[in-house]
């Protein structure tokens, strides 16, 4: 994520931003990439703090107009949750607008969102044909807390999962296409198999002894559906880390030129030894404040094949050029 300048006087903004160091209102432009010191905002601005621009006044911002069905106010914490909620989607369409997705350039369909609180009852979060299922309790840290270590994951955000559920929706969309499939199934594998009774295996039996030589995560072995999902957040995670290093103004000898692009960088062997090299400091960094790592992967050789083609997929952008 880049860091931002100022439209009205010295400094600089960061992606969240809702105002300047003198307290001047300000509003992100997708389309642009920048802040503005004008209206129109977001009708959601002062609901739950949605800092990007309008189309016209009283209406939603780009990201917030996706939010089909939003949680029910009534339950304890919705509304802070779902804001938490919508400043993660908000981060993860501007990390895909990089590649020309979900930008008014891409003529294809946009993610419809459901954010739902939790009663009494858990929200199942996933995908099915472009519908994006977010339960808002999980931007609870307790609720992410306690479920990150019943499920034994090393890691668990919910910029996380918004890069995971709508990975679902860019394979749909990917799905559409005549020349997509069958190079898919040759490393993925076949996706037809039957979806609930792999994963029923996968929470009753666990995943493969070595699953570890052959996906990014132990969750990815339990079928070729949810190994794109967590391969493609993966490639997010890995380029957007990268990316907000360079923005930062940090450097390392590692990185190719001052200037360098993650999302511009063709190359995935070359963005991953990059990515992965940064990651490693900084984990390193996190260990002296007693921090979990920030990347705790291991990139296996299959894995980078899969890196590799989910990369070329999603640079290709929406177009699919």
């Amino acid at each position: 994520m880049l860091v931002f300048s100022d439209p009205v006087g010295s400094g600089s903004l960061w992606f969240d931003n809702l105002i300047t160091a003198d307290g001047t209102p300000v509003a992100f432009d997708p389309q642009a990439r920048s802040f503005l010191p004008m209206r129109p905002f977001c009708v959601n601005r002062e609901i739950i703090g949605c800092n990007w621009i309008a189309p016209r006044e009283g209406a939603f911002c780009r990201s917030c107009a996706m939010t089909a069905l939003a949680p029910d106010p009534t339950i304890p914490n919705a509304m802070p949750n779902w804001a938490e909620t919508e400043a993660a989607k908000r981060w993860v369409l501007d990390n895909l607008g990089r590649w020309h997705w979900f930008r008014p350039e891409d003529p294809g369909t946009r993610p419809v969102f459901h954010m739902l609180a939790e009663g009494l009852t858990p929200v199942a979060m996933g995908h099915a044909n472009g519908v994006v299922t977010i339960s808002v309790a999980e931007a609870d840290p307790v609720v992410r807390a306690t479920r990150r270590q019943a499920l034994q994951e090393p890691y668990r955000t919910m910029v996380g999962h918004m890069r995971h559920e709508i990975s679902h929706m860019l394979w749909w969309r990917l799905s559409l296409r005549d020349d997509f499939l069958d190079a898919f199934r040759e490393v993925f594998g076949d996706e037809r198999v039957d979806y609930p009774a792999a994963l029923q295996n996968h929470y009753h039996s666990g995943p493969p002894a070595d699953w570890d030589q052959f996906y990014l995560t132990s969750y990815a072995s339990a079928h070729p559906h949810e190994d794109w999902a967590e391969t493609a957040a993966h490639l997010l995670h890995l380029t957007d880390i990268t990316d907000s290093f360079v923005a930062s103004g940090l450097s390392s000898p590692e990185l190719p030129g001052p200037h360098w692009s993650a999302y511009a960088e063709p190359d995935t062997a070359r963005l991953i030894n990059v990515a992965a090299s940064l990651a490693i400091r900084v984990n390193h960094v996190n260990r002296s404040m007693g921090l979990s790592d920030l990347y705790p992967f291991v990139l296996s050789q299959a894995a980078q094949r899969k890196l590799a083609f989910v990369h070329d997929w999603l640079r290709r952008g929406a177009q699919g050029r």
